[in-house]
């Protein structure tokens, strides 16, 4: 079996185990979510882009985080990848609902290696933000090396997920990390390192930091317009 083979298989099956876990969770996951998804409205303030730029949520889900950034920054034009048909059921009947769609345009993809150009339209994008779901793709690593090749030059990759809970309670850290495997999610311990490793060899600038006394961690790495 060849790797491509191997990766399509591998695709396949995590959409299919997503699908699986969300058919029914979709309809109350941002009702629960929002107690300890921690830092997602500071990173979507972060993103801070400019008229008609091009943002891409990757792992959109219900398209929460779409909807807030669409409309905070009504000027910019909003795309979305999910894995999961089930949770794009949600995000697309939740657009509707909050008359975006014009602004929000989502499709189902594999982050890892999906191409733009034939499901939007559009080659690259300005920025591109990732919530609480590289914790739960397998080949995380592969997502962040594909988004770094969709970001136009000077574009921003932003990040926010589950941190190592260093400054917090050993029992809290044991509870919650108890509590994420219930939901296959795995807290990628070495993304600081991961992502300083990319900065360099994209010539990038990169912000880490881990509010909420390790809790969560997020990052922005910055492309210069030489990385281009």
């Amino acid at each position: 079996m060849s790797s491509n083979e191997i990766l399509v298989r591998e695709s396949e099956a995590s959409a299919k185990n997503m699908d699986r876990m969300y058919r029914y969770q979709r309809r109350i996951y941002d009702l629960t979510r929002k107690y300890y998804l921690l830092g997602r409205d500071e990173m979507i303030r972060g993103l801070d882009p400019a008229p008609e730029t091009r943002v891409l949520e990757i792992g959109c889900g219900t398209a929460r985080n779409l909807i807030l950034a669409a409309k905070r920054f009504p000027d910019a034009d909003f795309f979305g990848i999910d894995i999961s048909g089930e949770m794009l059921r949600t995000a697309e009947t939740n657009i509707t609902r909050d008359m975006l769609e014009d602004a929000i345009e989502v499709a189902c993809a594999d982050a890892a290696s999906f191409d733009p150009k034939p499901l939007f339209g559009v080659p690259q994008f300005e920025r591109i933000f990732v919530s609480y779901s590289l914790s739960m793709i397998p080949a995380w690593r592969a997502v962040l090396q594909n988004a770094l090749t969709l970001l136009t030059p000077n574009g921003e990759l932003h990040i926010v997920d589950f941190g190592d809970q260093r400054g917090l309670p050993g029992f809290f850290a044991r509870a919650l990390g108890g509590w994420l495997r219930l939901f296959h999610v795995t807290p990628r311990g070495d993304l600081e390192l991961q992502l300083r490793t990319l900065a360099d060899f994209h010539h990038a600038e990169l912000c880490f930091t881990r509010p909420f006394r390790g809790y969560a961690q997020y990052a922005v790495l910055r492309l210069s317009q030489a990385a281009a």
